[in-house]
């Protein structure tokens, strides 16, 4: 009997120690922005109960999460935008060596949603349109982040040329928008946040009579231009308001997850055990967590050249889809996006 009563200690003390409390971390954006929430809501709905401290921390934005991730003690998680992961891929193939370094290690967990993107000017501002944007004055927001290298892109996709420096400036977004307003240095303010974005959200009434949005037209060249790495979105007046009046037409980026590839049995069980629990507790999200879980399904279609899921959690989430009877589709695969020399500043393969 003792024995056995011994034995049942050693087993339930390597029971618990396998599923202690592990500190991991995970890199979002702003703090006013969607990428933060969603880490937040990561960290309730689905660390929480795998046993996982999941710290969601603010960051200048995609490219440098995709650094943060490479480089930082504790980070495991990142949140990456599909045109700055894809960027950082040509940029690898095109033979940056640093490039290849820090993107060939990492891996996708789940494609997210898609990230509407905002170009804000002056409600008294002559433009209407994103493709009038070319000889303006543009904020693309902070070295680093994922906006800057959407803004840049864009902007190159449309005029067949570079955003001009001289043009180019990289404020925060408040920052920027002050500057927009009171001293009337910037044209247009580009910001890329999942609706609704608490930036926008905390906008009084009064908004309207100093923003406004640009509106994408389908029928202008550029718009075409655009949208062949761009997806079309629409900016709802539901998701403000207070200040807006009607839909406004636009552009959008794909979110998302990404981690390394870890090779430890221990990190990798405790990616399994988040996978697990993002599949069991899928529907808290989508009911509880911000409103752009409603957009995420707990799918692996097939990924642009040079990405890869990371294998252990990509079987236990197709694993999870067929309990779940929802068998996963094939989407279209990411797309490929032109390298250039202000990309690579931008996503600071220049400064390292």
């Amino acid at each position: 009997m003792k024995h056995f009563r011994w034995t049942l200690c050693v087993l339930l003390i390597g029971w618990t120690s396998a599923f202690a409390q592990v500190d991991y971390k995970i890199v979002t954006a702003s703090e006013r922005g969607t990428y933060i929430q969603i880490g937040r809501d990561l960290a309730k709905w689905v660390g929480q109960p795998a046993k996982i401290n999941l710290e969601a921390l603010p960051s200048n934005g995609s490219a440098e999460n995709v650094q943060r991730l490479r480089f930082e003690p504790g980070v495991k998680l990142a949140l990456v935008q599909s045109d700055v992961y894809q960027a950082f891929v040509d940029q690898a193939a095109a033979g940056n060596v640093t490039a290849g370094k820090l993107i060939s290690p990492l891996r996708v967990m789940l494609p997210l949603y898609d990230e509407e993107i905002y170009f804000v000017t002056r409600a008294d501002s002559p433009l209407t349109y994103i493709h009038e944007l070319r000889d303006k004055k543009i904020n693309v927001g902070p070295v680093g982040s994922g906006t800057a290298l959407s803004a840049t892109t864009l902007y190159r996709l449309m005029f067949s040329t570079p955003l001009p420096e001289a043009n180019a400036s990289y404020l925060s977004n408040e920052e920027a928008l002050r500057k927009l307003i009171d001293d009337k240095t910037l044209d247009v303010v580009v910001i890329v946040a999942g609706q609704p974005a608490k930036l926008f959200s905390d906008m009084a009434p009064e908004a309207r009579q100093y923003i406004k949005l640009l509106r994408r037209d389908d029928k202008a060249p550029e718009t075409e231009r655009a949208e062949s790495t761009y997806f079309p979105a629409t900016i709802h007046s539901k998701s403000y308001p207070a200040w807006m009046a009607e839909d406004v037409p636009t552009l959008s980026v794909r979110a998302f997850l990404v981690t390394y590839n870890y090779d430890t049995q221990a990190t990798q069980n405790n990616l399994k055990r988040f996978a697990e629990s993002l599949c069991a507790n899928f529907d808290n999200l989508q009911s509880q967590g911000h409103p752009k879980w409603q957009e995420v399904q707990l799918k692996t279609p097939p990924l642009g050249k040079g990405w890869k899921y990371y294998a252990p959690v990509e079987k236990t989430l197709q694993s999870c889809v067929a309990q779940r009877g929802r068998p996963a589709q094939a989407a279209a695969p990411v797309p490929v996006t032109k390298s250039c020399n202000q990309q690579e500043k931008l996503l600071g393969l220049c400064r390292m």
